[in-house]
């Protein structure tokens, strides 16, 4: 199955810092997209969220005046939600959808390189590797009226990687980003298990810092 389109979405931080560089960062984001689905035959508009918290701890280390190193390390949360109700028919045969629900926890580590480019703005590239802790997919088979039981697999093994390339001004920044996520196969229940599976997220984001 392949699920693919447009998304949007807001993301917030707060961040805490003492007077020997060291940083506590919290941060959230909400993505919301209607995406096309091509498997079992095809459907368009299917509800598709995700919702994302994290709390990295790091520190500055500073190279003159112009350069500034900052690793990190923290826990993320990751939720997933698609709602694949409904019925999609390939040559005599009905396909029918269901709800699917996906939870990830994962420890960020990554670096961010800062370098002054002038009086008013800094290039910040960051890349993280996000380590697999474990997740649990639900899928909501009762959804399809066959009177096949709801499912709970639990996942084990998989990563991911983000990619910055973040300008930031005085109070603006803006760049472009990519999340990667590659999930190995889940448990197998007597219901059925969840395939391995693998997410690209790819966009443009913009920061007002207060």
């Amino acid at each position: 199955m392949n699920l693919k389109g447009n998304r949007g979405g807001v993301v917030g931080a707060y961040t805490f810092t003492n007077p020997a560089h060291v940083y506590n960062r919290i941060d959230g984001r909400v993505s919301y997209g209607s995406l096309k689905y091509e498997g079992s035959g095809t459907q368009d508009n299917i509800p598709d969220w995700i919702l994302e918290a994290r709390a990295v701890i790091g520190k500055d280390f500073l190279f003159g005046g112009s350069v500034a190193v900052s690793p990190y390390i923290g826990l993320g949360y990751r939720y997933l939600y698609n709602d694949l109700r409904g019925y999609s028919t390939v040559g005599n045969v009905t396909y029918v959808g269901y709800r699917r629900y996906s939870h990830y926890v994962y420890a960020p580590i990554g670096l961010t390189l800062r370098m002054r480019t002038g009086d008013q703005w800094v290039f910040a590239p960051t890349l993280e590797y996000d380590a697999f802790l474990g997740g649990r997919q639900y899928s909501q088979l009762s959804d399809t009226g066959l009177g096949d039981p709801d499912v709970s697999n639990r996942q084990h093994d998989g990563r991911g990687y983000r990619v910055y390339l973040m300008a930031e001004g005085r109070r603006w920044s803006f760049g472009p980003w990519l999340h990667y996520w590659n999930i190995k196969i889940s448990d197998i229940q007597p219901a059925g298990f969840e395939p391995a599976n693998w997410t690209r997220e790819y966009g443009l984001e913009l920061r007002y810092r207060f």
